[in-house]
């Protein structure tokens, strides 16, 4: 072989390698695409509807049922609780419940349809409560505001996959441990209500307690709805029923709102607001789904909690969350395959639930304080039992401990509300006190 075509083979050699190095580099991911790509895709294609229509039966008309009377009942008291002691009026109540049952409605629906999963999203309770104290000193516009910010923190964390860090990041018993002091009033009001009113809490409980404790009966007959029966009974036979004027039968017409962005409102409220929908609701309907066998995207899911948040908020709505008890209910019952279309039903119900909730705002509105909060006292009671046990039974106790006692003391600072300063001062504690609580588990 000549030297001249030594040399040539070389180059075409150099030209060989620095094209396939070229061709082996794996190309360049738009941040754009990046995000996309944390989306999770379906298992299987979606369903058809003639296959939708096939997999549905009375089991899961029957727990869906069940699981929506859950969701129509103890959290809108809660919402009528807070919107009542906040100021806000009717038309604000019956827009709140608009946003969060139809517009949610509808994300539940195309969920649970697009990933074959009973995934129902609906709003945040401990959110709500958190909302309360807020509405005393700040405009709702500027509540609104915030709700606006969350949602749009939500999509970030949910597009970029960073959600899982995040919830990793906050110790879970210092969140319930605020949660748990928000929380404690509403049990609170159920004990006033009994002093108040008595011949109309008191039956409420005594029945929510017997029904609670024939298990066979509270199978068929959810203790809360009971209590309400029992409750809503007494109200009429006493004439302590009275309605505003006009008709019953009344279709919603949401208020949009303008939200006003407010530091003191997205200091006080933004921060609390991720924490209750990533740590305490999605995190506890993620881990309801994957103990029934599904597998829930987690990334979507938070995305899809952020953008709905940002639509309701315009309807002065919470901000949207993956919710524990119903997908609860309706992951509990039948073919794990077919739970999906229980979470369609909840959607469809959910719908026609916020089309009439003008209807629903004045009917609980027509009745005693005392009904409304103690029908929210006795939904909560299972609630905050398992806040105090989560917050009280492992690790970080102390820094839970701080957190619950600055939230219960409901001292404002710096014009900013107790629920942020009970994870900010309990953290702290937590940081400094308990720092092998901190420290990773050995392997």
């Amino acid at each position: 072989m000549t030297e001249p075509s030594i040399q040539v083979k070389r180059q075409t050699g150099r030209r060989l390698s620095h094209y396939n190095a070229r061709v082996s580099r794996p190309p360049l991911i738009p941040a754009r695409s990046r995000l996309i790509a944390t989306i999770e895709r379906p298992g299987e294609r979606p369903p058809s509807l003639r296959r939708t229509i096939a997999d549905f039966g009375s089991v899961y008309g029957t727990s869906a049922l069940a699981g929506f009377i859950f969701a129509a009942t103890g959290p809108v008291a809660i919402i009528l609780t807070i919107a009542t002691r906040g100021g806000l009026g009717p038309s604000d109540v019956a827009s709140w419940l608009f946003g969060g049952f139809l517009m949610n409605g509808v994300i539940s629906i195309a969920f649970s349809w697009w990933y074959r999963q009973p995934l129902v999203l609906l709003w945040s309770i401990p959110g709500t409560v958190l909302v309360g104290p807020a509405l005393t000193h700040l405009t709702f516009p500027e509540i609104i505001g915030a709700f606006l910010a969350t949602g749009a923190l939500m999509l970030v964390l949910g597009l970029s996959g960073w959600v899982r860090r995040c919830m990793d990041a906050v110790p879970l018993p210092v969140v319930m441990g605020m949660v748990a002091g928000v929380f404690l009033r509403f049990a609170l009001d159920l004990i006033y209500a009994l002093r108040d009113r008595f011949w109309i809490a008191a039956p409420m409980v005594v029945v929510f307690l017997a029904v609670s404790a024939a298990r066979g009966l509270a199978a068929r007959v959810p203790p809360l709805i009971a209590a309400l029966i029992v409750g809503g009974a007494i109200v009429v036979a006493q004439g302590d029923f009275h309605p505003a004027a006009g008709g019953m039968v009344v279709l919603a017409w949401p208020n949009l709102h303008a939200p006003v962005l407010a530091w003191q409102a997205m200091i006080e409220l933004v921060i609390p607001l991720a924490i209750a929908v990533l740590v305490v609701q999605n995190s506890q309907g993620i881990a309801v789904l994957r103990a029934a066998g599904h597998r829930p995207p987690i990334n979507s899911i938070t995305a899809a909690c952020g953008a709905m948040s940002m639509l309701t908020a315009c309807t002065g709505t919470v901000s949207t969350c993956l919710t524990g008890p119903v997908n609860a209910v309706i992951s509990g019952a039948g073919e794990r395959r077919r739970q999906y279309t229980a979470g369609i039903a909840v959607g469809l119900l959910a719908i026609g639930f916020g089309l009439l909730s003008p209807s629903v705002t004045r009917l609980m509105l027509a009745t005693p304080h005392a009904f409304v909060a103690a029908l929210a006292g006795l939904a909560m009671l299972r609630v905050l039992q398992a806040v105090f046990a989560t917050a009280f039974s492992g690790r970080f106790t102390l820094g839970a401990l701080v957190a619950f006692i600055v939230t219960v003391a409901d001292v404002t600072i710096a014009n900013v509300g107790a629920p942020f300063w009970g994870l900010v001062f309990g953290f702290a504690v937590s940081w400094l006190l308990e720092r092998g609580d901190h420290a990773p588990p050995a392997a």
